[in-house]
């Protein structure tokens, strides 16, 4: 007796929760699909099931979809614009504004039709070739809307600026062995802007603070800021990651924690009933956070199906390939552009992590200067004469001085063009100096010169 009174109290208590679960499952935008069972056979069913893993892919036959509760999820005071920071435009507008950057008003135009259904989502996010699970919900759909509906001239510049910066990317997860898919970070942080700096003081592309970069072994002073390095900060990035994934086991455990610290999602997953899953710990995130990694999945989203949203890449004047030279001696960015005779703007462009124009180095701490390759035979030629031209006046350093000439510039080094007529003995008398002192500042093998020749003259 008390058996079946157990039993009709379990089955008055279960019908309104079978019913919840029903009528959640029917709000679903989502047809009859096939979803396989736990054996390998097949069946068509008319609701999609809620389980504990995301599963989306492609059968021959039909399209299989899995998703998990995440599914439902929504959080209605979510803004998604007041996590993007407006200072990530700024080196944009700078480069619009000096003629380096064109964004075609037809790449940005508004679709005229916004309400796109949500298998579309689901199904290009599935195709997504990533190692990092990616959900999808109301929550992700709306940071997808933020950036093609609010910011497309933003994503357009990033698409931009990515020919650039994702090789890099690419090339130290590689080595690390981390999922490529992590170079879609600095997209959230900075916005393939270098030069981005945080409310909180983080500032370069992965938006590390002064305390963060320093431990991992990042040079920051008053000339050079490796923060702003692409480079050297993404060094420091993929090991950062790879500490924090050692940590939870699990990458959007990982990337929360690179968002807020590794303390506050122990605090949530300790509030959550130590759940491990990112979905089941959101509410207990810092608000900041908790969108963190749905927009994530946004910026994903975008940069691989902008195509298929009227988005296209900016126009931008960036040189994509690149020689680096360590450099001992502190070089004024004038001084390389007008010895060597590289547009100042290249310099700039390649270099944020130097401050003040000035590439820093010394004999114990090598600098790092990046340059495009057309370049390098050139800067090879004249590094030691670089740091020299015009030294009193753009390092603000003392010299010895020295007999005055009227063909000087203040006794400093001058650049001299050679000129029809010209030869080394006649020239080293102008500027009352020896010829093989001038053969050896200028690495000449033989007293021959060419018309145009520019020779460097201390």
């Amino acid at each position: 007796m008390r058996f079946i009174i157990s039993l009709i109290i379990a089955l008055i208590w279960a019908t309104p929760q079978m019913d919840a679960a029903s009528a959640k499952a029917k709000d679903l935008p989502i047809k009859s699909k096939r979803l396989r069972k736990e054996s390998s056979e097949m069946l068509r069913v008319d609701t999609i099931y809620l389980t504990d893993t995301i599963v989306l892919t492609q059968a021959p036959e039909a399209l299989i979809i899995k998703i998990d509760s995440s599914y439902l999820l929504d959080d209605t005071l979510l803004n998604p614009l007041s996590y993007i920071d407006s200072s990530i435009d700024s080196l944009y507008m700078e480069w619009r504004d000096a003629g380096l950057l064109k964004t075609h008003e037809h790449c940005i135009e508004m679709p005229d039709n916004q309400d796109i259904p949500d298998e579309v989502f689901l199904q290009r996010i599935a195709a997504l070739p990533n190692v990092i699970p990616c959900s999808y919900n109301k929550i992700v759909r709306r940071f997808i809307e933020m950036y093609l509906y609010q910011r497309p001239g933003q994503v357009s510049n990033m698409l931009a600026m990515s020919d650039y910066y994702f090789p890099i990317f690419e090339e130290v997860l590689e080595r690390h062995q981390l999922p490529l898919e992590l170079k879609y970070l600095p997209v959230i942080e900075s916005g393939l802007n270098p030069n981005a700096v945080s409310k909180m003081g983080a500032a370069g592309l992965w938006q590390f603070m002064y305390s963060t970069g320093k431990m991992y072994g990042l040079q920051i002073n008053s000339l050079t800021d490796e923060r702003r390095d692409p480079v050297k900060s993404t060094e420091a990035a993929a090991k950062f990651l790879k500490s924090l994934y050692d940590m939870f086991g699990d990458w959007n455990l990982a990337i929360a924690a690179y968002n807020c610290g590794p303390g506050n999602v122990r605090k949530a997953i300790a509030r959550s009933g130590y759940s491990k899953d990112f979905w089941k710990i959101y509410y207990h995130l810092p608000r900041e956070t908790r969108s963190y990694v749905p927009i994530f999945i946004a910026a994903n989203y975008v940069m691989v199906y902008h195509a298929e949203h009227g988005i296209c890449p900016a126009e931008v004047e960036f040189p994509l390939v690149c020689d680096t030279f360590m450099i001992e001696e502190n070089m004024h960015f004038k001084q390389i552009a007008t010895v060597c005779d590289i547009p100042m703007n290249d310099i700039k462009k390649l270099n944020p992590h130097f401050r003040s124009e000035i590439a820093h180095g010394s004999e114990k701490t090598a600098g790092v200067l990046y340059l495009p390759s057309q370049y390098t035979t050139r800067f090879i030629q004249w590094q030691d004469s670089i740091p020299n031209y015009k030294k009193k006046e753009l390092l603000n350093d003392k010299l010895t001085a020295k007999p005055y000439n009227p063909y000087r510039a203040n006794g400093e080094a001058v650049v001299y063009r050679v000129r029809s007529g010209d030869n080394l003995y006649n020239i080293a008398r102008k500027y009352g100096v020896s010829v093989s002192k001038i053969k050896s500042w200028n690495n000449l093998k033989s007293d021959m010169l060419q018309i145009g020749q520019r020779l460097i003259i201390y």
